[in-house]
């Protein structure tokens, strides 16, 4: 397989360290150019045991920034664009949503401009050998279902489901993917596009459902669980989700969308007692001591009622599917978190720790 030169954008973040990881361990001949701002949710800690890799380098910059993204592209010769950079958290949407309308819009509309800019004499060429279904150049843009809106039936998310965003997030998420679209209608920039259910796993910043959890279960903090806990999500992996990352990127079909999914629906209330009952294994506690912990907050406003995917376009068409169940991933997830309370301690720390007193611990 010939060599490339990739930019992932996020890299340092949840997901995109798992991608991160694995296209540099997996593609040597590739350069792999992580690009992230090292906001709250960005740790280069993630990444400590690939960081002196020959064939990665990290480039600390906002993806709002045109000038400093436009200099990553021209001196890194980047033909691929794998873009997970993004601002993620609902509630966080709901005080502040400029912030989400900067980087998830304006921010990848700056990164098309620059792929845009940089390819406009390779778009449309042929493929070259060992690309892939790439072509020479592609543009990857990362999403989420919550793009679809919210179900209310035993239905599932379609790639053909109309997009009813509910949240600043979401809508912000559902702008991108329209601009990603619209760049390669008007201007034929090649691009592929995923849409992913909730992911878990290791170094996921702990604001997050699992990871919240799991923290203060550890500490013997309140469980937090908006309304009566009855909000379903699909939870997919994260090595599974950086896997299929891997295989649209390489052979997806310029223009398509693929869904991304676990197969995997959990009530929240469901899933947070899951967690109690192991937790209370591995820490040697009493069987349902740590359920006692769980308290009913008020509901998030436009809280989604069910999220689900369809992911068997990918399944058929690029043969992908999860590794793993979720009773075996959520085992590791768990494992990893109480053998790195270290890296737990430190990322709860100053700042999110002022977020979390405000927003969680007093519900």
């Amino acid at each position: 397989m010939s060599e490339r030169s990739i930019l992932i954008t996020g890299g340092a973040g949840f997901i995109g360290s798992h991608v991160v990881r694995r296209f540099v361990t997996k593609y040597p001949q590739y350069r792999i150019v992580n690009l992230d701002a090292l906001t709250y949710a960005g740790n280069l800690e993630n990444l400590r045991d690939i960081e002196d890799a020959p064939n990665y380098s990290f480039v600390k910059a906002d993806i709002c920034d045109a000038e400093a993204v436009a200099k990553v592209f021209k001196e890194n010769a980047i033909d691929g664009v794998i873009h997970l950079a993004a601002e993620s958290h609902v509630d966080r949407s709901i005080t502040d949503p400029l912030s989400f309308v900067r980087t998830n819009v304006f921010g990848t509309v700056t990164l098309l401009n620059a792929a845009k800019d940089a390819w406009k004499d390779r778009m449309g060429s042929a493929p070259l050998p060992g690309r892939g279904g790439g072509g020479e150049v592609r543009f990857y843009h990362v999403s989420t279902d919550e793009v679809y809106g919210s179900l209310h039936d035993d239905s599932l998310f379609l790639e053909t489901t109309p997009y009813d965003p509910q949240s600043p997030y979401s809508a912000s998420k559902a702008s991108s993917d329209h601009f990603v679209r619209a760049y390669g209608n008007t201007y034929k920039l090649p691009f592929v596009l995923s849409n992913c259910s909730n992911n878990y796993g290791s170094h996921h910043f702990p604001e997050k459902l699992i990871p919240l959890m799991i923290n203060n279960i550890r500490n013997n903090k309140p469980l937090p669980v908006y309304g009566k806990g009855e909000n379903v999500r699909d939870w997919l992996w994260v090595e599974d989700h950086a896997a299929a990352i891997d295989v649209i990127f390489h052979t997806g079909k310029n223009g398509e969308t693929y869904n991304i999914g676990g197969h995997n629906e959990w009530k929240n209330i469901d899933l947070v007692h899951l967690l109690c009952s192991i937790m209370d294994k591995k820490l040697g506690r009493i069987e349902g001591e740590s359920a006692k912990l769980i308290t009913y907050v008020t509901d998030r406003a436009g809280h989604d009622l069910r999220y689900a995917i369809d992911a068997s376009k990918i399944e058929r068409e690029l043969g992908w599917k999860p590794s793993i169940t979720f009773e075996v991933g959520l085992e590791r997830t768990v494992d990893w978190y109480l053998a790195n309370t270290e890296w737990l301690d430190h990322v709860t720390s100053g700042a999110y720790q002022e977020y979390y007193t405000d927003h969680y611990a007093q519900r």
